[in-house]
C-alpha cells in the first residue's frame, strides 16, 4: 500500500481532513496561549526590576537626605563647634558617641582643622579604617559639602560630609563631620523584602554585599559596567533576569547659603537587582504540562470526533456500496437498503437522499422484472406451443401404434401387456407435461407462514431420496437461522425439483459416487435480512453454452426430462422475492444458490 493510497477512501480523506483541522487549530491555540503567557510573564519579570529599581533609589535617596540634615543641624551646634576647636580627640568622642546613637548612623567621623580624627565611631557594620583620607572629607575642609561612596569589606557605605565652621561671612573651617550608612547585607535584605527581588551591591569591579550565596558572586561582577536589561543570567542552578543600576551620590536637600557643595569622584558603586526566571517563571511548566494534557485530551476528543463525523457521510455509501456488491454477486436487482435506526439524526442528509433514491431505484427494478416475468411467460406460452405439439405427438404415435396392435384377431398376452403398459406410460407422461405447462403458464398464489427452513430442507431431502437411486445428501444447516415468512409448499417443491436434477447429475456420473458428499445442502445467514441455501453436487456439470438456458422452459439434456423443473422453481423463488442463480463446470459439478429475504 503506498502512502497516497491511503487518501484514496471517502471516510480517510474526511476523517484526515477533519482531525488535521481540529489539530492544527488545537495547535495554534495552544502556542498562541503559550506565547502570551510567556511574553506577560517576562514582561512582569521586567517591571518588577523597574519598580525595584525606583524603590530602592527612592528609599537611599530619603536616607541620605535624611542624614544629609541632620549632620548639618550637629554640624551647627555650638555645643560641637567648640568641642571641636580644643581639638582634643577625648573631648570630642564622648559627644561622637551620643550624636551616632541619636542618627542609628554606621558611621560618625569628625575631623579638625587639619584634617586629623577627633572621633570615629562606626557600627558592627561598618568595619573600621581609615576614613578621614577620604576625598569626601577633603572636599568638606575646603568648605564643600559632599556625598560619596566609600567601599569596607562588608559592603559600601555611602558617606555625607559636611564642613563645621563659624562666621557664616567669612566662614572659619573648624574641622568636618560624616555621617554614613551601610549598604551591606542587612540593607540588602531589607531591600529584598521591599521589592521580592534579589540584590547585590557593587563597587569598584567587585561585588561588596548580595542576598546571593558568596559562591555565585564572581557570575555577577560582569553586570557592573552595564545598565543594560540581560534577560538570562546563569546563576548557580538558576536562571536570572538582572538590571544594574548605578548609584548616585546627588542629594534632594537643600544647600545651605554660605556652602557650597561637591561629590566625590567616580567611585563606580552600583546595585545589581535580580529576579529568578526558574523560579518566577517556573509555574509555566505546570502550566504548559497542564496545556500539553488539555491538548491530549483535545487532540484524542477531535479525533475521534472527526472519526464519527466522517462515518456519518461515508457509512449509508458503504451500505450502498456493499447492496450493490451483493447485487453483481447474487444477481439480485431488488436488494434494498436498510433504513437507519433511532438516531437517523445523525446520518448525512445527502446520504439518506441517496439512499433513498437507490431503493426507489431497485423498487422499479422489481416492478419492471415482475411485469418482464410476466410477459416472459406469456411469450413462452407461444414457443410453448410447438414445443408441445412435438412433446404431445410422441406420446399419441405410441398410443396408436398400441391400440393397432390391440385390434388384431389374434393377440397374445404379452403382446397385450406391452400395449398396456406403453398406453399406461404415455399417458402418464402426458399428465406430466400438461401439468407442467399449467404450473409455468399461470400465476403462482402463495400461502405464506412462519417456517423453519432448517426443518423445510430436511423434509424437502427425504422427498427427494423417496424416488430414484439412493444418493446420500449432506445437511450444513444454520440452526441460528430465524423463523423466516414463506410459502413452505412451494419453496420446498422447488427445492426437490433442484434436488432431483443433482441426483440425476451424479447418477450419470458413477465415479461421483466414490467420492465423500456427492451432494451437500447448506443454510446460512447471507447478510443482515438475507439467507442463503445453497445445493452443491459434484456430478457431470453443465457446459458453458448450455448454462444461460438452465431456466428456460422444456430446455433440458435429460431424455426422461420435461426441461420444466428449473423453470417452476425459478418462477417460484423471484415469486417469493429471492433469487436463484446457477454456476457449474463440466465435468466437476454445480452449485444452485438461492437467496431469499428473512423478512419476507
Amino acid at each position: 500500500m503506498t502512502p497516497l493510497s491511503v487518501f484514496s477512501s471517502l471516510t480517510n480523506r474526511i476523517f484526515f481532513g477533519s482531525a488535521l483541522l481540529a489539530v492544527g487549530s488545537i495547535a495554534i491555540a495552544i502556542y498562541n496561549v503559550n506565547v502570551a503567557v510567556t511574553r506577560q510573564a517576562e514582561q512582569e519579570l521586567r517591571r518588577g526590576l523597574d519598580e525595584a529599581g525606583t524603590i530602592i533609589e527612592e528609599y537611599r535617596r530619603v536616607l541620605v537626605d535624611h542624614f544629609t540634615r541632620e549632620a548639618r543641624l550637629i554640624a551647627d551646634l555650638p555645643r560641637l563647634k567648640a568641642a571641636v576647636d580644643t581639638n582634643h580627640p577625648t573631648t570630642v568622642q564622648p559627644m561622637a558617641e551620643e550624636y551616632q546613637r541619636q542618627l542609628s548612623a554606621d558611621l560618625l567621623l569628625i575631623t579638625g582643622r587639619q584634617g586629623q580624627t577627633l572621633a570615629e565611631i562606626t557600627s558592627t557594620n561598618a568595619s573600621s579604617g581609615s576614613y578621614a583620607s577620604m576625598p569626601g572629607v577633603k572636599s568638606a575642609q575646603m568648605g564643600r559639602e559632599s556625598s560619596s561612596f566609600w567601599p569596607h569589606p562588608g559592603g559600601i557605605l555611602q558617606v555625607v560630609t559636611v564642613p563645621i565652621f563659624i562666621d557664616l561671612q567669612q566662614p572659619e573651617i573648624l574641622g568636618t563631620l560624616s555621617v554614613g550608612v551601610s549598604l551591606d547585607r542587612g540593607a540588602a535584605n531589607r531591600f529584598q523584602a521591599l521589592t521580592r527581588s534579589d540584590i547585590a551591591f557593587g563597587m569598584d569591579g567587585a561585588i561588596r554585599a548580595s542576598t546571593l550565596p558568596q559562591e555565585v558572586w564572581p557570575a555577577l561582577v560582569p553586570l557592573l559596567g552595564s545598565s543594560d536589561l540581560r534577560q538570562s543570567v546563569p546563576v548557580g542552578n538558576e536562571d536570572y533576569i538582572a538590571k544594574t543600576r548605578a548609584l548616585s551620590t546627588a542629594s534632594s536637600a537643600p544647600i545651605e547659603s554660605g556652602a557650597s557643595s561637591a561629590t566625590a569622584d567616580g567611585t563606580g558603586a552600583s546595585v545589581i537587582i535580580l529576579r529568578s526566571r526558574t523560579e518566577r517563571l517556573g509555574f509555566l511548566n505546570e502550566l504548559h504540562g497542564r496545556l500539553g494534557i488539555i491538548a491530549v485530551v483535545a487532540v484524542l476528543a477531535a479525533t475521534l470526533l472527526s472519526y464519527a463525523i466522517a462515518r456519518t457521510v461515508t457509512r449509508p455509501l458503504g451500505a450502498i456500496t456493499a447492496t450493490m456488491r451483493e447485487m453483481a454477486a447474487t444477481g439480485d436487482l431488488t436488494r434494498r437498503i436498510a433504513s437507519p435506526p433511532g438516531g437517523a439524526a445523525w446520518e448525512d442528509e445527502d446520504a439518506r437522499l441517496l439512499a433513498t433514491t437507490f431503493n426507489t431505484m431497485t423498487d422499479s427494478i422489481a416492478r419492471f422484472q415482475r411485469e418482464a416475468a410476466q410477459r416472459e411467460r406469456l411469450s413462452s406460452l407461444g414457443r410453448l406451443s410447438t414445443v408441445v405439439a412435438h412433446e404431445i405427438r410422441n406420446p399419441l404415435m405410441i398410443i396408436k401404434t398400441a391400440l393397432r396392435a390391440l385390434r388384431g384377431p389374434s393377440v397374445r398376452p404379452e403382446e397385450l401387456r406391452a400395449a398396456v403398459a406403453d398406453i399406461d406410460e404415455e399417458t402418464a407422461r402426458l399428465n406430466r407435461l400438461v401439468s407442467g405447462v399449467l404450473d409455468f403458464a399461470r400465476p403462482i398464489k402463495f400461502d405464506r407462514a412462519p417456517t423453519d427452513l432448517n426443518a423445510l430442507c430436511e423434509d424437502a431431502v427425504r422427498a427427494a431420496g423417496s424416488d430414484g437411486p439412493a444418493i446420500p445428501i449432506r445437511l450444513e444447516l444454520d440452526r441460528s437461522l430465524p423463523i423466516v415468512v414463506t410459502d413452505a409448499e412451494r419453496l420446498r417443491l422447488a427445492l426437490v425439483n433442484i434436488l432431483a436434477n443433482a441426483r440425476d447429475a451424479v447418477a450419470a456420473r458413477p465415479r461421483a459416487l466414490d467420492r465423500r458428499d456427492p451432494i451437500r445442502l447448506r443454510t446460512r445467514q447471507q447478510g443482515p435480512g438475507r439467507i442463503a441455501i445453497e445445493v452443491r453436487d459434484q456430478g457431470m456439470g453443465i457446459a458453458g453454452d448450455d448454462l444461460g438456458r438452465v431456466f428456460d422452459p422444456y430446455f433440458t439434456t435429460r431424455r426422461t426430462g420435461t426441461g420444466l423443473g428449473l423453470a417452476i422453481s425459478k418462477n417460484i423463488i423471484e415469486g417469493l422475492g429471492g433469487t436463484i442463480g446457477v454456476s457449474s463446470r463440466q465435468g466437476e459439478g454445480t452449485e444452485v444458490r438461492i437467496i431469499l429475504n428473512a423478512e419476507c
